[in-house]
């Protein structure tokens, strides 16, 4: 039995963000109990019921922007027409990278490598719980999420080179210790390089709109900034004032 289309795909319209899980199990019992478990989880579900549909499925929503069709594919081992280890197979031969979680009754150390030789990314052994079962969806899904999240760029700006995935900043070629909102003025800086920008610009992108304060901290962080980035603080080549606006960097 399937699930409904619209039905499913209607709510990641509204949400925007609701991950999208393939549930591939011939017994229809088992295959109700995952898809009503993850629904109430918030997420979207489509079943099929053999391996030929769940193939036909994941054509049927390739799309041509590169988004992966699905973000989940639940994949029970033993299935009608084409198992689980040869659907696993032709996903990764095809380059699919979907995370596979593969569900099997064959619980043995063998049965649970070749599963994941082949491809799958997590293995569970029937029987299990549901709540075991979600957590290792979420798992998976926080995983993939991270893998795909966008590299931020390195900033350069004459001999300040700043690494936001690291989180480090080399000044003439030696690593400079810097405090959080140290580090954030400065990448506001290096990304809008040029660019003036006021106290309350600064507090509100740095510091937040809800901050509550004295505006004069802008001007502690930038002499603190200076003193860790410019050869003579007193003559700034980097943070520059432009007095009655605020200040630039470069």
């Amino acid at each position: 039995m399937y699930t409904s289309e619209s039905t499913k795909y209607s709510a990641r319209t509204d949400i925007g963000q609701t991950s999208r899980i393939l549930v591939v199990e011939d017994e229809e019992l088992i295959q109700e109990m995952l898809a009503v478990a993850l629904e109430e989880e918030g997420y979207g579900v489509i079943t099929a019921p053999d391996g030929r549909s769940a193939i036909e499925y994941l054509k049927s929503f390739e799309t041509n922007s590169g988004e992966l069709p699905f973000d989940l594919v639940i994949l029970d081992l033993m299935l009608p027409q084409i198992n689980g280890l040869d659907i696993c197979r032709l996903l990764r031969h095809q380059g699919n990278p979907v995370p596979i979680l593969m569900l099997s009754a064959k619980g043995s150390e063998t049965d649970r490598v070749l599963g994941l030789e082949v491809g799958a990314d997590d293995y569970l052994t029937k029987p299990f719980s549901m709540r075991e079962l979600v957590a290792r969806c979420r798992a998976l899904l926080r995983r993939q999420r991270l893998s795909t999240l966008p590299q931020l760029p390195v900033l350069k700006f004459k001999d300040v080179t700043l690494n936001p995935q690291e989180c480090r900043v080399l000044v003439r070629g030696q690593e400079v210790s810097l405090s959080p909102k140290e580090f954030r003025l400065l990448e506001l800086f290096m990304s809008y390089a040029r660019r003036v920008w006021s106290r309350e610009q600064l507090l509100d992108q740095v510091w937040g709109p809800d901050f509550v304060g004295d505006s004069k901290t802008v001007d502690v962080h930038i002499r603190w900034l200076r003193e860790k980035l410019e050869q003579d603080p007193s003559h700034p080549e980097y943070i520059v004032t432009v007095r009655g606006f605020g200040y630039r960097f470069g």
